[in-house]
């Protein structure tokens, strides 16, 4: 494998490991949202 291939592998890695992560924070933030809206508060 050249190092271009390697190169290219590594970064789509990366970036999808990035774009899981906000996946994942987004998802946390509805939940969050979910749980703040019913809350004493009631926004």
């Amino acid at each position: 494998m050249d190092e271009t291939a390697r190169r290219r592998l590594r970064h789509n890695a990366r970036t999808s490991r990035d774009a899981e992560r906000r996946q994942a924070a987004a998802a946390l933030q509805r939940a969050l949202d979910r749980r703040d809206n019913g809350g004493a508060t009631g926004h």
